[in-house]
């Protein structure tokens, strides 16, 4: 099933918005989004890229800050990486990525994995802070509940939430942190 979306969340702990456009076709997945903000007084931007295989496999991200810096991340989809073109050997064996600041990387294995109702599995993401462009692992839980709720936990038992998605399995409502608009 192809998808042509235009979407738009509201961060719920500082002001801000990302409109986001989200174009599957048979070639892939093309995700092109802004995020605009403030948070505790400073103002940012950034625009992302997103490229994914058809099965919603990541491929790539470009990452522009309204300051300047870009941060261009790259996996060959079977677990080797590349930070701007130099190996990154601290990702390794991480499949998908998440990106502080917006929902919509909870997506990505929510539709790559297949899923059995209450059994949970653990990713090893590639997480990306938008304060420094600098991508680290983090380990997350995904459990699915029904056909519209996941339960995202922190491997380190540091935060948990239940996440309602549509039927495509984006984001509508990641209590505490944003909503959909």
């Amino acid at each position: 099933m192809a998808l042509e979306l235009d979407l738009r969340w509201q961060p719920l702990e500082w002001f801000g918005l990302e409109h986001c456009h989200v174009s599957e076709t048979a070639d892939g997945v093309t995700v092109r989004s802004s995020l605009i903000g403030e948070r505790e007084g400073l103002a940012f931007g950034a625009f992302y890229e997103i490229q994914l295989d058809p099965d919603w496999t990541f491929r790539s991200l470009v990452l522009r800050r309204h300051d300047g810096r870009v941060l261009r991340l790259v996996s060959n989809g079977q677990g080797d990486w590349k930070i701007d073109g130099q190996r990154a050997p601290q990702l390794e064996g991480c499949v998908d990525i998440d990106i502080g600041g917006t929902p919509f990387t909870n997506t990505l294995p929510i539709r790559r994995a297949k899923f059995v109702t209450g059994t949970s599995q653990r990713f090893d993401m590639a997480w990306v802070p938008l304060d420094t462009l600098e991508p680290f692992r983090d380990g997350q839980i995904y459990t699915r509940l029904d056909e519209e709720h996941f339960r995202y936990a922190a491997a380190d038992r540091s935060f948990t939430q239940v996440l309602t998605v549509d039927e495509h399995g984006l984001v509508v409502d990641y209590p505490t942190l944003f909503r959909r608009l």
